[in-house]
């Protein structure tokens, strides 16, 4: 079964409507006793990167997703700034992040853009996958996934680069370190790659 957090950063209603045409069973997640049943969890975010982390700080979930995580190894889909809090900062503000996968969040740097408007990132662009991963089964490249971002997450390691998306320069637009992935675009609006993408997750 899929755990959706409800951590008041996301939009999670929407990733739950595409599981439910999918017959796909899922739960959201509103307390942290709610995560001990289910396998997969999605993480998913809007907005600034300290605003996610004060709001999943003070939910009363971060010890039971840690725990989940780490520990018991439940893979989690962190979506937009639910990857970006994956990792231990970012530029864009003060706070810490989850700091399960090393790596800072960064701006894009305008002066290598030249197609306005320049930031955010947002449209339509391809993710060229780094590697075989399941996440990524039967993706059609050629139409890539809906982006809407100012910031990235820079890996500390390229081991950890799933995927990867041109815009001005390459950025690791997909991450992963074993059961922990993280997706900078929105599979909740990649029309049919994005189905795609949450079946395949809800396999793994």
């Amino acid at each position: 079964m899929i755990g959706i957090i409800n951590y008041g950063s996301g939009n999670i209603q929407a990733i739950a409507n595409i599981y439910n045409r999918n017959n796909t069973p899922f739960e959201i997640i509103n307390e942290p006793w709610q995560i001990k049943k289910v396998d997969n969890l999605i993480l998913p975010g809007v907005g600034a990167f300290d605003a996610a982390m004060k709001v999943l700080n003070s939910s009363g979930l971060r010890d039971a997703l840690d725990e989940a995580v780490l520990v018991q190894r439940k893979p989690i889909l962190g979506i937009c700034v639910g990857m970006q809090i994956l990792g231990e900062g970012s530029d864009e503000g003060e706070c810490s992040g989850l700091g399960w996968i090393k790596g800072r969040v960064r701006k894009f740097d305008i002066t290598k853009l030249v197609e306005k408007p320049f930031i955010p990132h947002m449209g339509w662009n391809n993710v060229i996958p780094a590697l075989d991963h399941r996440l990524f089964e039967s993706i059609d490249e050629y139409i890539g996934f809906y982006f809407v971002h100012s910031y990235y997450f820079d890996p500390t390691s390229d081991k950890n680069i799933l995927g990867s998306t041109d815009y001005g320069d390459n950025f690791a637009s997909a991450i992963y370190s074993e059961n922990i992935m993280g997706v900078q675009f929105h599979p909740e609006k990649s029309h049919s790659n994005g189905i795609q993408l949450l079946s395949n997750f809800a396999k793994i």
